[in-house]
């Protein structure tokens, strides 16, 4: 049987891996286990990852092909070499970025950042991706994004229509199926309960606020550990030096990762803005209580499962850590509720989603009314 090809921009697979290429190849990575199944969903077509030329990241699939081709590198490889490459199929397109000139494509837009929070980005970048927004937001025929939050906001800054805008929240499996080390608390000197934090030089990820609420509960009997490439001490305020209850692992590998989650008391993750917010569904997911900032789509993702914080104020994130860590009850309370709000969220769920948006594009039949589709997630 000829099957109808799908092909997927794998420019990704150049990238280090943040939330966007994560979304990519655990959902790539899950369409795969499909394929191999055999699952409904998937018959009649096979997926083709298009990659630029050079050393590339394994996508570590077995059913879905990566091919590299085209002459060229990052955004001219994106907008002269892909288009070529993919002019005898419909083109899937995952990490924000997608070329302007086809037509036959569905584009995942993570969120309006460049707009909401453009502070973090440089002129050039912010004037490229707003461009490219508007653009793709007009010419491409489905526009997919992971929270409601995003879908609005592109809706109001790109212009985007609200009938060709499909929200699909992303996974959690990912961050289980890893090792874990069990050694590593001992190896850094973790004796005492902890509040983890995961630093970002990013702004937006505001870890000033983390540090200032550090300096401000003091020591209570429990440490904060800052992990991440970001040294808190870049992060201090001038009227007070970090305490010894502030300490810094570094960077941490995957296993490091999910074993800090599994061992903390709290998860505090006070973002300005986040298009779904990877960290506390992971932090839930292993069991770990939260406090978040009550912001762009993290009540989406973490509903009433977690403690909300304004990530304006470090003496309300201060509170909220506090209050967490001085009620065992409420913990065990928060760790119930966090892992089942995580079990609302599967990448399988993701994948299956995604291919339902993405079949009528692919056979030319008119999309599904955004209506209907709201109706079927209200009832599920």
């Amino acid at each position: 049987m000829t099957k109808t090809t799908i092909y997927v921009n794998g420019r990704f697979l150049k990238a280090s891996v943040t939330g966007v290429q994560r979304y990519a190849y655990e959902l790539l990575r899950t369409i795969d286990r499909l394929i191999g199944r055999d699952d409904p969903a998937v018959r009649g077509y096979e997926f083709i990852v298009l990659a630029p030329p050079g050393e590339i990241h394994e996508l570590g699939t077995r059913h879905i092909e990566v091919r590299q081709g085209g002459r060229m590198k990052g955004q001219l490889w994106e907008q002269i070499s892909l288009p070529q490459l993919s002019k005898d199929g419909f083109l899937l397109n995952l990490c924000n970025a997608a070329p302007l000139l086809k037509r036959r494509q569905a584009v995942t837009l993570h969120d309006a950042a460049v707009y909401s929070v453009p502070d973090t980005y440089s002129t050039a970048f912010k004037m490229w991706y707003k461009l490219m927004f508007r653009t793709l937001g007009k010419t491409a025929p489905l526009i997919l994004t992971c929270s409601t939050n995003s879908k609005n906001e592109l809706i109001e800054h790109c212009g985007i229509r609200e009938d060709k805008i499909r929200v699909v929240y992303h996974g959690k499996e990912h961050v289980l199926q890893t090792g874990t080390a069990p050694d590593f608390p001992e190896r850094k000197g973790l004796a005492r309960p902890f509040v983890l934090a995961v630093s970002s030089q990013s702004p937006n990820k505001n870890f000033r606020s983390i540090v200032r609420a550090a300096e401000l509960i003091g020591d209570s009997g429990y440490d904060f550990v800052i992990a991440g490439g970001t040294n808190p001490k870049i992060f201090k305020s001038a009227e007070a030096e970090l305490g010894d209850n502030v300490k810094h692992v570094g960077y941490v590998e995957d296993e490091e990762l999910r074993t800090l989650y599994e061992e903390a008391a709290c998860f505090v993750f006070p973002s300005f803005y986040e298009g779904f917010g990877f960290p506390p569904l992971e932090a839930m997911a292993c069991g770990c209580p939260v406090v978040v900032s009550d912001t762009a789509s993290l009540p989406e993702v973490c509903g009433d499962a977690v403690l909300y914080c304004d990530p304006s104020s470090p003496e309300d994130i201060a509170a909220k850590i506090d209050r967490v860590m001085g009620d065992p009850a409420l913990r065990e309370d928060m760790r119930r509720r966090g892992l089942a709000q995580a079990d609302r969220f599967s990448w399988e769920k993701c994948a299956l989603e995604t291919l339902a948006e993405l079949k009528p594009q692919v056979s030319g039949r008119e999309p599904r009314s955004a209506q209907s589709r709201e109706g079927r997630k209200a009832q599920a």
